[in-house]
């Protein structure tokens, strides 16, 4: 699997995945960029909520409840030293007349999440430089 990396200009950085979808970042005007899409970081929290979404959607859907009024939150604090994430919760707001006794099946509908999952078991990471002549 790859993923080309792409400079645009100034800031901005882009993402084209295999299934051709670009993927815009760019820094807060405080930092230089145009604030003309999310940061790479922000992509990256969101990419947990989004996924534990789904597996949340998912579930409910399974049983045939509207999820409209389906609602999650991200809360994450972050280390004053590291300024790295070092709590995250993931808020879930059920829609009205779910049963309560869906609590821990929806619990382990949230750890299915790939990103999730990946945090928790992090990949080793390579850096291949490569120099042209």
């Amino acid at each position: 699997m790859d993923m080309e990396i792409r400079f645009p200009g100034g800031k901005k950085v882009e993402a084209l995945t295999d299934d051709g979808f670009v993927i815009p970042t760019d820094q807060a005007i405080a930092d230089g960029g145009d604030g003309s899409a999310p940061a790479p970081y922000t992509l990256f929290l969101a990419s947990i909520g989004t996924c534990a979404g789904i597996f949340v959607a998912s579930f409910l859907q399974s049983r045939k409840i509207d999820t409209r009024d389906l609602k999650m939150r991200l809360n994450f604090s972050t280390d004053p030293g590291t300024h790295l994430v070092d709590r995250i919760c993931i808020d879930v707001d059920l829609p009205p007349g779910v049963p309560r006794k869906y609590r821990k099946a929806i619990e382990r509908a949230v750890s299915l999440c790939a990103v999730k999952r990946s945090m928790e078991n992090p990949p080793r990471f390579e850096t291949n430089v490569n120099f042209t002549e």
